[in-house]
């Protein structure tokens, strides 16, 4: 499984991209997020312009067997969906940290990426997982 070093991810196994010098982020699931969920076949996700806290769900990703919310990283406003997986959701199995994206928000100003896993506790926290 793949962990790129340029992300930041979350205990529930969401990724996230900073770009603009912090100011908008791009999330998605992780490479062992769809790996555990098996074939994704429906992504929803809350509208545009919806403003969250760190941790509150942003949305859901329906799989064969299962349905799992999605948690919000940071606080921030949803500014954008990959409208891509409305037709395609196997690309978050295909390639979840490209085509797979799900959603890009305005990062809050009070935003706390202190919280955040770097790539190397991330994978040490899934290869403590049973399974």
């Amino acid at each position: 499984m793949e962990f790129p070093d340029t992300l930041r991810y979350t205990e529930n196994h969401e990724w996230i991209r900073l770009e603009d010098d912090g100011r908008t982020a791009t999330i998605g699931i992780t490479d062992f997020a769809q790996h555990e969920l098996g074939d994704i076949v429906y992504v929803e996700l809350e509208p545009v312009g919806t403003v969250f806290e760190a941790g509150e769900v942003f949305g859901t990703v329906e799989a064969v067997k299962t349905v799992s919310e999605l948690f919000m990283p940071v606080a921030g406003m949803l500014a954008a969906h990959n409208e891509d997986l409305e037709d395609a959701p196997h690309f978050v199995n295909e390639d979840p940290y490209g085509k797979g994206w799900m959603i890009r928000i305005e990062v809050a100003d009070n935003a706390n990426l202190g919280g955040l896993l770097d790539a190397d506790a991330y994978a040490e926290k899934v290869s403590n997982v049973d399974g």
